[in-house]
């Protein structure tokens, strides 16, 4: 009975790790079918056209200049390979400006014959209009909208996913924004968190390591949304007050903030592998005439380093895939920041601020799970690098 009793508990077991990692893959899958969904859509928002006059020599147009033509930059069809022509702007909303009620019918059902006319008559004019008024009578040209690429994301530096007629995914502010963030908590974390290790690992006696350790384990259970409260009364205006800035929402405030919440990672990590130097090591050092000092660093540190390195990677895995706390304290301007003190915006604080207003299924959907791609990737090169880092310790 008792054998029967423990095949079955095994065979639970067998069960529930096979389902779990099955759902895993199925969700990495899902994840990269909605994210690489985004290179099938075109430029152009979907279910729109632009169009021009017949006689007109542009035939293509890239996102730039799309972007540049409806902000007013180019102004003229000289500019882009053109005639000699000030450019004129229609969108849908501005037929009521050349034509009447009457003309458009009652119920509308003349407005694709009157769009025909309107760009046939203006060669200058370039139209913005959904895709269900161009017809196989329309009398202008339809440019052609190539679909978004390899470098449109990678290489793009702007994100204005909700902009027409061409939206921008380009990920570059935000992968810097990320990497600004991450890298300089880590800074400021490593030195007071190796510090603390040292300090609980050697120095400190048994009643105050059991007092101090599990406080410090105790501000890793703390939510996220509490330190980036925190960090919006106390670290913002300090922030601001100190640089002599306009805003206190900083790469560096999101930085301290991480720095904060990475460190109970990096003092716990830290101090079990200096636990774990042999105690005849620490006997032999001070034997031969070493200082307490000296044995630390000469020979627990050296000892320890796998164990330190380790904590650093998951310091710096904590940092970057923090969400709430970033999105609050950072000032999310999605632009390349060239300093920590300007306003920045992570990867996930992206994803978070805009999943929920993103349409299912849309472009801007897929271009935010492609984000959660490039986090993905993230994450696993932290975690291989931390599996590295542990197996030569063991060698």
């Amino acid at each position: 009975m008792k054998k029967f009793i423990e095949k079955i508990i095994q065979g639970l077991f067998t069960v529930s790790g096979f389902v779990t990692s099955i759902a895993i893959l199925l969700i990495v899958l899902f994840l990269f079918t909605e994210g690489m969904g985004l290179f099938k859509n075109k430029l152009v928002e979907d279910g729109y056209q632009l169009v021009v006059n017949k006689q007109n020599d542009v035939s293509t147009l890239s996102a730039e200049q799309i972007k540049d033509i409806f902000d007013g930059e180019i102004t003229n069809w000289n500019e882009i390979g053109g005639n000699n022509r000030e450019i004129v702007l229609f969108r849908l909303n501005d037929i009521s400006n050349y034509f009447t009620d009457e003309e458009l019918g009652a119920e509308l059902e003349f407005v694709p014959e009157k769009i025909s006319e309107l760009i046939a008559q203006h060669p200058e004019m370039i139209g913005f209009i959904p895709q269900q008024y161009i017809d196989n009578a329309f009398k202008g040209k339809v440019l052609e909208a190539g679909k978004i690429g390899l470098g449109d994301i990678f290489l793009g530096k702007e994100w204005i996913p909700t902009a027409t007629p061409v939206s921008f995914y380009g990920i570059l502010p935000l992968v810097t924004g990320t990497l600004w963030v991450s890298l300089v908590a880590i800074l400021l974390a490593l030195p007071f968190g190796l510090a603390a290790a040292i300090y609980l690992a050697e120095m400190a006696n048994h009643k105050m390591r059991n007092f101090l350790k599990p406080l410090i384990e105790l501000l890793s259970g703390i939510p996220s949304v509490v330190y980036g409260f925190f960090g919006l009364i106390v670290i913002v205006p300090l922030v601001q007050k100190l640089f002599q800035l306009p805003v206190g929402e900083t790469g560096l405030t999101g930085s301290i903030v991480l720095a904060i919440m990475a460190l109970p990672t990096i003092i716990t990590v830290s101090e079990d592998a200096m636990r774990n130097c042999p105690r005849s090591m620490r006997e032999a050092s001070l034997a031969l005439g070493g200082s307490k000092w000296q044995t630390i660093y000469k020979i627990v540190i050296p000892y320890s380093i796998s164990g330190i390195t380790s904590a650093v990677v998951l310091g710096i895995g904590r940092a970057v895939g923090e969400t709430m706390a970033v999105l609050m304290v950072t000032g999310n301007s999605a632009v390349i920041a060239t300093s920590i003190l300007q306003p920045l915006r992570t990867i996930p604080a992206t994803i978070a601020a805009e999943l929920g207003e993103a349409p299912d299924g849309g472009v801007h959907y897929q271009a935010l799970f492609l984000l959660g791609i490039i986090l993905f990737v993230i994450t696993q090169i932290i975690n291989s690098s931390v599996e590295y880092v542990s197996a030569k310790n063991k060698i």
